[in-house]
């Protein structure tokens, strides 16, 4: 073969080479590293309840650890169906994050005849950001009033009045509403229920007169008691809070009838089902290692708030039993939302 065309042939196959090469490398340089804009986590309740308090607590963090923007977007509406439903259907890119909770996550299935998201399909579970114990709390000068100091005074007193109580919760489906109805239920007492948009909402109406009494998250009533402005009469969860040890539990302070009593919350991050495995898997990382730090996990402890962090998989576990769970505690309440 002639010298010439065999270096023309070189330069040829190099050429070929070159551009396969360079052709294949296109898909990778078109994909920027995630996150290369500001990540939002809906919250599906109004400002100022917990929901919202965890997820602002969560969102400089994150911000931080990833260098880009990581924004709280309210989303309030229907018990949290609303901003659960919004996620569920957003591109499963990173880019869209829920702060999920027992009622999107655990109870909305079962009190609900209608829902518009699958709560255990159309979602990856990311992690537990912390479980805290409601607090009946009631409005502190009607309480005086009306002469209840204790969770037995209070329902003397509902019992002699039926109907006149309002109770008041962050939304139909979410756990301030269900612990409600369970008081209810196993107390022999009838409250009307208010749903709110949120806990801050729920709060206000609370404070200024309008209701008489809400099984709210202990985060974000814990500033009102210490005020005096709402009077707690105890905490829902089966063991007494360290942050507020000397209020009892509901079957510790209401008698033989509440035996047993237990309503919990919790909250958590998820994505839309679909998102990248090592997308969750760091923020799982990130979440997990800023609950750790002294700064956040005793500000959560001094909330009431029990710091989580467990893994994509544990909490995708976790989210199955409280569905199970939840499912059970609906059916005994005999509440249902349309």
């Amino acid at each position: 073969m002639n010298p010439s065309h065999q270096k023309n042939r070189r330069h040829l196959v190099a050429g070929c080479v070159l551009a396969a090469l360079t052709v294949g490398a296109w898909p990778a340089l078109a994909q920027s590293p995630w996150p290369n804009k500001p990540v939002k986590i809906v919250v599906p309740f109004a400002p100022g309840g917990t929901t919202d308090i965890l997820a602002r607590a969560m969102a400089p963090e994150l911000s931080k650890a990833f260098g880009q923007q990581f924004v709280v977007e309210n989303r309030a509406g229907a018990g949290g169906n609303i901003g659960a439903d919004v996620v569920a259907k957003s591109a499963p890119d990173g880019y869209t994050l829920l702060m999920g909770t027992v009622g999107t996550h655990g109870i909305n299935k079962s009190l609900y005849t209608k829902l518009a998201y699958d709560a255990q399909k159309d979602f990856a579970p990311i992690t537990l950001v912390a479980g805290v114990p409601n607090v009946m709390v009631v409005n502190a000068e009607k309480a005086k009033a009306a002469g209840i100091n204790s969770v037995q005074d209070f329902i003397r007193v509902a019992k002699s009045k039926p109907g006149q109580f309002n109770m008041a919760s962050s939304g139909n489906g979410t756990s301030i509403h269900l612990a409600g109805e369970l008081f209810k239920t196993m107390s022999g007492t009838y409250m009307t229920h208010f749903p709110y948009s949120g806990s801050g909402p729920a709060l206000l109406a609370l404070v200024s007169g309008d209701m008489d009494v809400m099984f709210d998250n202990l985060p974000s009533s814990m500033q009102l008691i210490k005020s005096g402005k709402l009077k707690a009469l105890a905490v829902t969860s089966a063991e007494r809070s360290g942050a507020v040890p000397d209020i009892p539990t509901v079957e510790q302070a209401g008698g033989p009838t509440l035996k047993g009593f237990e309503a919990s919350s919790w909250f958590g991050l998820l994505a839309p089902a679909g998102t990248p495995a090592d997308i969750v898997s760091r923020i799982q990382q990130e979440v997990s290692k800023s609950l750790s730090t002294p700064a956040i996990k005793e500000k959560l402890l001094a909330q009431g708030a029990i710091p989580g962090g467990n893994t994509p998989q544990q909490f995708t576990a976790f989210i199955d039993a409280e569905h199970k769970k939840w499912a059970q505690v609906v059916k005994a309440s005999g509440a249902k939302v349309d």
